[in-house]
């Protein structure tokens, strides 16, 4: 069923000034004059400070609830929400949106289970209303890169692929990822396995065989993992192999694909996130670009070649989402393609229990 389109601007509400509303969100819908950043949500008073001095158009709630007392009363109108809140409020503020009619971005981790992704697709179904998640590592730079080089058989056959996201956060995240459960959507599988699950199959497609080894090595009452590896079959035989840690006192290649005629390896991850976090614009001529010395590598023992990356691209999404609300285009991520990394996440923790090491 096709979605209802609006007029611009696009009136939009971002729910959560966290790391990923703040950093991720807020300025890629402000830098595009295609939306207009309506309302920002948060409680914390730092935050708050922080969100009138960046964005002074926007008006600050305190919460949901007061962000719905507001929407129908009539005293605001909103073409688009955007949650960037923990995945475990997912289900229930995704749903009283959609009965509003408004539509949604989703941050990643889309829910904390399958049974709550599969009701906020039902209802915005029914409301005929965009539902899209925000796998934004889809524009990584070095992603890009590899998945065209992928498509043009720059490597012969492809045997195996492997992709790591790795931090030394020895102490923790400092926020809610320490403390939440599974079942309340915690753990490293769930946060940035969304997106290696996701890059993985965007490259070679449906996974015929999957398995995992998840591990924790706090001591806190939490059974969510900090430290998996994950083995992938796709059904056109390539096997991934995918890592995520935030344990890592020192780090691997983020990618190592290795082909029948050349392999490609590249070690970092894109910049667009730390370039974000210090306040640079995405209209800034070096958002995204990445310098030389840390270009990839391909080719093979006898004959190593730089690679130079494309453009890390974040504001694509929000692109493809004007043209989807706008013009009636598709999503930039369809929410069952979400649901599918879910299914698959929640398959390997029904096979393991977290070792606590």
């Amino acid at each position: 069923m096709p979605h209802r389109t609006v007029s611009g601007p696009i009136r939009t509400a971002l729910v959560g000034f966290g790391i990923a509303g703040k950093i991720f969100h807020a300025p890629l819908i402000s830098h595009n004059a295609d939306y207009l950043l309506a309302v920002i949500v948060s409680r914390d008073e730092q935050r708050v400070v922080s969100a009138r001095q960046l964005y002074p158009q926007a008006r600050i709630v305190s919460d949901w609830s007061s962000l719905l007392h507001l929407i129908d009363s009539g005293d605001i109108a909103l073409d688009l929400i955007v949650l960037a809140t923990p995945p475990g409020q997912h289900r229930d503020q995704a749903l009283q949106a959609s009965l509003r009619g408004i539509h949604l971005v989703v941050d990643k981790p889309f829910a904390p289970d399958v049974e709550a992704a599969e009701a906020m697709i039902n209802a915005a179904r029914q409301a005929s209303t965009l539902l899209t998640v925000f796998h934004n590592r889809r524009w990584d730079g070095d992603f890009l890169t590899l998945k065209r080089l992928v498509q043009e058989e720059a490597f012969g056959m492809v045997r195996s692929f492997e992709s790591r996201f790795e931090w030394w956060r020895p102490e923790g995240f400092g926020n809610w990822r320490d403390e939440v459960t599974i079942a309340q959507g915690g753990g490293l599988l769930l946060d940035l396995g969304s997106h290696l699950i996701d890059q993985a199959m965007q490259l070679f497609g449906q996974v015929q065989e999957a398995s995992a080894e998840l591990a924790r090595h706090s001591g806190n009452l939490s059974d969510s993992d900090e430290d998996c590896f994950v083995s992938l079959l796709h059904k056109n035989g390539v096997r991934s192999r995918l890592w995520m840690n935030g344990q890592a006192a020192l780090n691997a290649p983020r990618f190592h694909l290795l082909g029948s005629k050349r392999a490609f390896t590249h070690w970092g991850l894109d910049n667009q996130e730390p370039q974000l976090s210090a306040g640079m614009s995405p209209a800034d001529s070096q958002y995204g670009v990445t310098p030389p010395e840390r270009y990839a590598r391909a080719g093979t023992t006898d004959e190593i070649d730089a690679v130079p990356l494309q453009r890390g691209d974040y504001p694509a999404f929000y692109q493809l989402l004007a043209n989807a609300l706008l013009h009636g285009g598709p999503p930039p991520v369809a929410a069952e393609e979400g649901l599918a990394v879910l299914r698959l996440i929640e398959r390997l923790h029904r096979q393991n229990c977290v070792r606590i090491a």
